[in-house]
Order: C-alpha cells, then sequence, then structure tokens
C-alpha cells in the first residue's frame, strides 16, 4: 500500500518538514511505503504554462514528466497527505499550483460523456489527510473560513469517492505555542498516522 506525503514549504529546517516526517514514520509503523514530494526541494513551477492550459481538455493534458510521475504516484496511492503552513488563510501558492497542474481531466475526474456530468478519478485514495500550522487562533481561522482545508477535504475529496475519508491535524497560535506543545502535536500525528 502506497501513501504520498506532499510537502510545500520553502525551508527545510521548518516545523512543517518535521511534521512531514513524523507524519512519514507513522505512515512506515502503519505499514504504509511512503513516497515523499517535497515541492521546494525540487523546484516544482507552480504556475501553469500556456501549452499546459491549452492541452488542459485534450487527451494529453500532462506535458511535463515531473507532472506525470506526481500524477502517477497519485493515481496509485491510497492516502494522501498534505503538510503545509497556512498563509494568507489559505494554500502556499506552491502547492496550488501543483494541484492545478496534476489533477487535471483523467486523472483527479473524468466527464461522463452521456449525462456531461463529472466523475471522481482518484477513488483509489481512501484517505486525504491536511496537516497544517496556522498563525491564528482556531477561532480566527473559522471565521474566515480556512480555505486551505476547504480545498482539501471538500473540493479534493470530491475527485476521490464517496469513501474517501478526511483527516485534518492543526496546529493553531503556531507563534504563540510553546516548544512543548509543538512536540506533543508533532507527536500526536505520528500517532494518528500511525492507526490508519
Amino acid at each position: 500500500m502506497l501513501a504520498l506525503v506532499v510537502v510545500a514549504h520553502p525551508c527545510s529546517d521548518s516545523l512543517t518538514h518535521g511534521l512531514a516526517a513524523r507524519a512519514e514514520a507513522g505512515l512506515r509503523a502503519a505499514g504504509y511505503e511512503v513516497a515523499l514530494v517535497d515541492l521546494y526541494a525540487i523546484g516544482f513551477r507552480a504556475a501553469m504554462s500556456e501549452e499546459e492550459r491549452s492541452a488542459y481538455h485534450s487527451d494529453q493534458p500532462i506535458l511535463d514528466p515531473v507532472i506525470a510521475e506526481h500524477a502517477h504516484l497519485l493515481s496509485t496511492a491510497s492516502i494522501v497527505v498534505f503538510a503545509y503552513p497556512t498563509w494568507w488563510s489559505g494554500l502556499p501558492a506552491i502547492l496550488k499550483g501543483w494541484i492545478e497542474r496534476v489533477i487535471v481531466p483523467g486523472v483527479g475526474f473524468t466527464f461522463d460523456e452521456r449525462t456531461g456530468k463529472v466523475k471522481p478519478g482518484l477513488d483509489n485514495i481512501t484517505h486525504l489527510i491536511g496537516i497544517s500550522t496556522y498563525g491564528s487562533p482556531r477561532t480566527a481561522v473559522r471565521l474566515i473560513n480556512d480555505n486551505g482545508r476547504r480545498t482539501i477535504a471538500r473540493a479534493l475529496r470530491m475527485s476521490c469517492g464517496l469513501r474517501a475519508r478526511t483527516r485534518w491535524r492543526g496546529l493553531y497560535s503556531v507563534d504563540t505555542s510553546s516548544a512543548s506543545e509543538r512536540q506533543e502535536f508533532a507527536a500526536s500525528v505520528e500517532r494518528t498516522l500511525a492507526l490508519l
């Protein structure tokens, strides 16, 4: 069984990277093979090119070999974990770009020619898991709709079918949290994923 962990933070020594490592350890303890994609480390280009946009609705919407590799990982994984900081109440641009460039027609969804409706393309995914840090307290995050969480837990989940479950692990008020609070949160991430 494959679990895909997608990390989006520019600093390799960040709390986000530490949380991704704990997630990976938990998944391995649960018996999963883990593929880790560190978007900044690989220099992932977030912006969709004009050529990619033109190819979007074609029979070959993926033009970049890196995107093809990530689409393959996504289409074979049963668990997908996103580890990222919430910036400006949403996903970092690099992660939003990854979603836009990888989850294209034929990967994330297909169109039913008879009804014209969208059909999920990632029904292999049983769990979508978000791990995020927030500068604001939880009540403030709820007031602004937590757009990154909504993108993953609602919009992306629609591409995974009805049996996909979502789990969320958020560390709120991270800027004023203590080292022990951050350590306990990291341990809880590992424990949660070890139980999958």
